[in-house]
């Protein structure tokens, strides 16, 4: 699969709830980093974030922008869906960075405080 698809792979997985296809993805030691929050270090506390920490809920990412460059994916998009028991619409961007096939580090920045 090559870097572009496993980006995009990795907004089916999290629209379907999927979370351990998902975390399959990642690195043993991924870093996901989000403005104003803790970095969640490593694939287990990626999982518990998921799992059960996730403000987002019951949505759906449209992906406006895929952009590979090197062994970086960048993504422009918007999610649909609710967060905290409210409908919301964000948009975002993302960059996935690879070491080998896996997600190594991941960076999210939205148009709202907290996702």
């Amino acid at each position: 699969m090559t870097l572009e698809a496993t980006a995009r792979r990795y907004y089916d997985l999290v629209d379907a709830g999927d979370y351990g296809d998902l975390v399959a993805l990642f690195t043993e030691d991924v870093v996901y980093e989000r403005p104003g929050q803790a970095p969640i270090e490593g694939r287990d506390a990626l999982r518990t974030f998921y799992e059960e920490e996730r403000p987002l809920s019951d949505g759906t990412h449209e992906l406006h922008a895929v952009v590979p460059h090197g062994t970086t994916v960048a993504v422009r998009g918007t999610f649909r869906g609710e967060q905290d028991g409210d409908a919301v619409e964000i948009g975002f961007a993302d960059f996935h960075e690879f070491a080998d096939d896996e997600i190594s580090r991941r960076y999210t920045y939205t148009d709202r405080d907290t996702v």
